[in-house]
Order: structure tokens, then sequence, then C-alpha cells
């Protein structure tokens, strides 16, 4: 048996008005052509739907029982289409992001609120954590891209940088460095206890790379960047950190100088996999962000922390 929802819809309408004429120009269709379709419809059931008097059309018994199914079956045809071009054009779905903690911090709190606003039935996932778990996340499927720093540990995938981020000096207030009117220099810096990264981070691998020869006088190695500002808040030792991450230490007893002259900084990317299109949800949050640092400076690396 082939049903088409056209032929359905006719025969919902005659039934609601019991009338062809009116059933007709409700579904803009000419009476003979509505007559043709209804017609259609009981030869293929092999049974008539409608008793037709000179005036008004009645459901016969079997029309009565195929109401129902007409109704239900029409009923969940447009809620599939609905769904089916809700999906097509990103207003449903789910998207899952990782990202940086500095830049979970910094960037997605007001591009999330912009987001769940225009997409309220779109559900969303952020992982926060190193440039490594962020693209091991990626290239295993379990996300639609991330935010991080570099790609080099899987080269099939896609990136598009955003960001070029410089590097600050964090110190205690009273420290020589915080009062010195002169440029500080790799060597300054690597005279004094260092308050260091883990070596996985995307801050450590910088300043890895940035000193070089000048070997870190480093006492701590450590994680989480709450951590590294108590420490430095306490003299236990210096440290320096990348303009995302300055919202943790903002704090009245530390100095915070720019690198500015230094060959200190990193590039942050939207990463994705190359082999894969964004579904639209995911398109919308990734061009969301785009524009959100395109508004702070673009890959030039304005400092949106002031």
């Amino acid at each position: 048996m082939n049903l088409s929802t056209r032929q359905l819809r006719a025969f919902v309408a005659a039934a609601d008005h019991g009338n062809f004429t009116r059933a007709a120009a409700d579904i803009g269709l000419s009476q003979p052509a509505f007559s043709a379709l209804v017609k259609s419809l009981e030869e293929e059931l092999g049974a008539q739907l409608f008793v037709r008097n000179t005036r008004n059309v009645e459901l016969t018994p079997f029309g009565r029982l195929f109401d129902a199914f007409a109704r239900r079956t029409l009923f969940e045809t447009e809620t599939a289409l609905r769904d089916l071009r809700d999906y097509a054009t990103g207003r449903v779905g789910k998207v899952h992001v990782a990202a940086l903690p500095s830049i979970a911090a910094n960037w997605l709190p007001p591009v999330l609120r912009r987001f769940r606003e225009e997409y309220p039935a779109v559900t969303t996932a952020v992982s926060d954590g190193m440039s490594q778990q962020c693209v091991e996340l990626l290239t295993h499927g379990e996300i639609d891209f991330a935010l991080a720093t570099t790609d080099h540990y899987a080269p099939d995938l896609r990136r598009e940088l955003l960001w070029t981020d410089r590097f600050h000096l964090v110190c205690p207030r009273g420290h020589p460095l915080a009062t010195t009117r002169k440029a500080v220099t790799l060597e300054q810096i690597a005279r004094y206890p260092f308050i260091n990264f883990v070596k996985h981070s995307s801050v450590r691998q910088s300043l890895d790379a940035a000193f070089g020869k000048h070997e870190l006088n480093n006492v701590l190695e450590l994680e989480h960047l709450a951590t590294v500002s108590a420490m430095v808040e306490n003299n236990v030792g210096i440290t320096v950190v990348p303009t995302l991450t300055l919202y943790q230490f903002r704090r009245p007893a530390l100095a915070i100088r720019d690198l500015g002259g230094l060959p200190l900084t990193r590039e942050i990317y939207i990463l994705s996999r190359k082999n894969k299109e964004l579904s639209m949800p995911a398109q919308a949050l990734h061009d969301m962000l785009g524009e959100h640092v395109r508004a702070l400076g673009g890959a030039g690396g304005q400092d949106p922390a002031g």
C-alpha cells in the first residue's frame, strides 16, 4: 500500500469540513482535483471513506476507523519532518567542546550565554583540560572541536589560528623585578626561584622553548593556576604566564609585568577533524567563538584582560 501525505491531508480536510468544496479550498486544490485525490485514496484502500449527498459528505464506518490512523500518521510525519528541519538548521542537537582552562574561563562564558539564548534546544558540554587532553578527545571523536595551543599530537587535524597570546612576569610587589624600570630579561628571570608548570602543559612548553639555554631555577612544578598564584603571592617564587591566565593573578600583593620585548608567545587554535564536517549547531558555536575573539583583537594578540 502506497499512501501519500497529500492524500491523507485531503481526507482529514474533508472529514473536518464535511464538504468537498470547502475542503478543497482549504488545501488549495480545485474541487475536481480534490475529488480525484480522495477517489485515488479509496481505490488504494479498497474501501469507501465517505457517503456523499448533494451538499455534504459523511464518514463511513470504515472512514471513521481510518480517520484516527490518518491523523496519527500526519502528526508523526509532520513532527519528524519538523525535527529534521530543526536539526538541519542547527536548532536541536548537541555540541561538545574541549578547551584549555584559561580559555574556558575567559572566552566560553559569554559565548555560551549567547549560544544558549539563540539555540535553547541544543545541549552543550565543555571539557576543560591540557592541550594534549583536548586533542586526544578530538582525535577519538568524543568532541566536536577543541580550543588548544597546538595540533602537533595529531597532524590530521584542521587548525584555525585564533589568538597569539603574550606572556607576563608575575612576582610579589616587593620583588626586585617588580620595581626595576628596565625591561626584564630572560637572564634576570632565570636567577630567581621559579614556580613552573608541569611538563605537559602548553605554558611549560612555551617557556622551555623561549628560555632555551637559560635554565630556570624551578622550585615547584604545578598544574593549577590557583596553586601557582598562591605560591607566588607567598613569595615561594616568581612565575611567567600568558595573558589569558591573568585573571588568576590579579591580586593586591602581586605585580604583573609585560614581557612583550621577549620571544614569548603561544598560539591558540580552533582544532577540528579534517575528515568530518561540523554539525550545524557546532558550526554555529564555532562561528560565534571566532566573532568573539575577533572583537577582542583576533590572532594579533590584543590583551582581553586589559
